[in-house]
């Protein structure tokens, strides 16, 4: 399961959960705890971030695998 980066909107609170991708999306704990109301719950928007995927090895892009080699055949 990825791990997923969540902000709230209302007061900026940020957190990191392990879910599914279908699991639903939590609710701001900062939130409900500052307000008397407890009945206001404020669902969080997924945060997009940096991934730490890198590709590494021979035969990338970067070394050459997309260009045309002649001479050989």
């Amino acid at each position: 399961m990825p791990i997923y980066e969540w902000v709230c909107p209302r007061c900026g609170h940020e957190e990191e959960t392990l879910q599914r991708i279908n699991d639903p999306a939590p609710t701001c704990l900062n939130c409900v705890y500052s307000h008397k109301d407890k009945n206001i719950l404020e669902t969080m928007n997924r945060k997009i971030s940096k991934s730490s995927f890198t590709l590494k090895g021979g035969g990338w892009f970067k070394d050459g695998y997309s260009k045309s080699q002649t001479g050989k055949g």
